[in-house]
């Protein structure tokens, strides 16, 4: 079977945002249904956290396969193109519900994008900026030239419900964004690690050989994180990774419209837009309705923006940026 996006011949550029779609569960939990089960209340969590409710899959229908499906169908929809003038599906996932096939097969088979490659990343929270940033190369190379790109989570499978520090930041979701091959687009990123720090965020694989089922390995297979040193590398990190791509691109910080953060922590958030010296408005936030869902926040945040007007009318310069475990971090410089 031929891939139509492999022409020769086909304009070759960055690419633009035309599509956007999310998918949140039905199911929602807010602060004082977490009080009911852990030692916590709605106004610890919020003053710490940003946080009053998160969306919680339902084990008979949300799966990350079947939330990457509907948000992806819906930023299709949104595009308005033949699935079959896709030529790339990228699904990033710390939370996949199959090993394989992948996701992304999973999606293709969905959408009817027959004409798409397909692969899965994982890099936690970033993920959804490392499938964006790794699928605007393959269409700058000319290799396609419309590309589909999905951040998908069920967090709560690998919470620990005893654990307040770290079961009341997480939540379900879904976010995808379908991208097109645009001479006219400015685009730039910046993407670190640093592996000797990664220890501070941990899960561990249930399915090991040798490994003995005690309550210390079990405990492993949760979510752990020291939340204290993931906060400070957050605030020192992400506005120096923002001023730095800004300074690559020579853009001044009053030029963009918008700063698109993972959401994560109001916090982090507001110390980013201070050692930035920007106003909050520029960072809009969702994370009170949805807690934090990793790689789907920034493509749920996108549609979330789309459908209050803050997209679509004209080019709006922005900055995405996401941190996470790895420790991961980046950064991309676009117009949507």
């Amino acid at each position: 079977m031929s891939n139509t996006n492999s022409s020769t011949e086909m304009t070759r550029g960055f690419g633009r945002v035309i599509g956007i779609g999310s998918y949140l569960p039905d199911r929602i939990m807010t602060n004082d249904d977490l009080a009911k089960i852990v030692d916590t209340n709605d106004a610890w969590i919020t003053e710490r956290t940003g946080i009053k409710e998160r969306h919680i899959s339902d084990p008979e229908k949300d799966t990350s396969e079947s939330m990457a499906i509907e948000a992806a169908k819906r930023a299709v929809a949104d595009a308005g193109i033949d699935p079959m003038e896709i030529g790339l599906i990228i699904v990033a996932s710390t939370t996949p519900n199959v090993l394989f096939p992948v996701l992304s097969a999973s999606v293709q088979a969905a959408v009817d994008a027959d004409n798409a490659m397909c692969f899965d990343t994982n890099a936690a929270c970033p993920g959804f900026l490392t499938a964006f940033v790794t699928a605007q190369n393959y269409l700058r190379s000319g290799m396609v030239k419309t590309a589909l790109v999905i951040g998908t989570e069920n967090l709560s499978n690998y919470m620990d419900f005893t654990d307040r520090g770290t079961c009341i930041l997480f939540g379900d979701g879904a976010g995808a964004c379908v991208i097109t091959s645009d001479e006219t687009l400015q685009y730039d990123a910046i993407m670190r690690a640093a592996g000797k720090r990664g220890e501070c965020m941990h899960c561990e694989s249930y399915m090991q050989k040798g490994k003995e089922k005690t309550p210390e390995f079990l405990k492993s297979n949760y979510i752990q994180m020291d939340g204290q040193t993931v906060f400070k590398f957050a605030v020192t990190e992400v506005p120096k990774i923002i001023e730095d791509l800004l300074g690559k691109t020579g853009t001044d910080p009053d030029e963009i419209d918008y700063y698109i953060l993972h959401q994560a922590n109001r916090r982090i958030i507001e110390s980013v837009a201070k050692r930035l010296k920007q106003p909050i408005e520029k960072f809009p936030m969702n994370i009170e309705k949805t807690g934090n869902t990793s790689s789907a926040s920034i493509p749920i945040l996108l549609d979330e923006m789309k459908k209050q007007g803050l997209l679509g009318e004209g080019k709006k310069k922005v900055v995405m940026s996401s941190f996470g475990a790895g420790l991961l971090w980046g950064a991309v410089q676009t117009e949507i």
